[in-house]
């Protein structure tokens, strides 16, 4: 059996995503195991800079007062944590996932250590600020571990450069 693939997600995966990981096991036995964090650890300032950058004023100013339900959040990555393994049914060697409490990037730094993940992919959405000054969740973990991060994003088949 060849050695486990981590992918971390804070976005549900379809069927684009499913390519994307398809193309990256290449038919082979790689368990998958997916990761989705309970709570995307809000940065205010970083958030409401990404939505100003993407002409989303009314979002930028209306997360700025949001607060957040941990109840809600967990159910949301249970959602999010089912879809994924959906989607993904059927490659490698047999997906799993789980839920990641606390900060996401150690939540992937220690599974890819306990499993000896040979791969570890982080799958988001855009992130104008933390991409472009390479402080995204791929960088991060990157940093951490050691060992290269693909960074795709999410419904696409474009990658983030990690």
């Amino acid at each position: 059996m060849s050695d486990p693939i981590v992918i971390l997600t804070e976005e549900p995966l379809g069927a684009d995503d499913r390519v994307n990981i398809d193309t990256l096991v290449a038919g082979g036995d790689s368990p998958l195991v997916v990761l989705v964090p309970a709570n995307t650890e809000r940065r205010l300032l970083v958030d409401f800079l990404e939505n100003i950058s993407l002409l989303d004023i009314a979002k930028a100013f209306r997360e700025l007062t949001a607060h957040s339900d941990p109840a809600e959040e967990r159910a949301e990555a249970a959602d999010t944590l089912a879809a994924s393994l959906a989607a993904l049914a059927g490659l490698g060697g047999g997906v799993t996932g789980e839920i990641v409490e606390g900060k996401a990037v150690e939540g992937l730094v220690a599974k890819v250590k306990e499993l000896g993940a040979g791969q570890a992919v982080v799958i988001t959405r855009p992130h104008a600020v933390a991409d472009t000054f390479h402080t995204d969740w791929a960088n991060k973990a990157q940093d951490k571990l050691g060992l290269p991060v693909l960074h795709l994003y999410a419904g696409s088949g474009f990658i983030g450069d990690s």
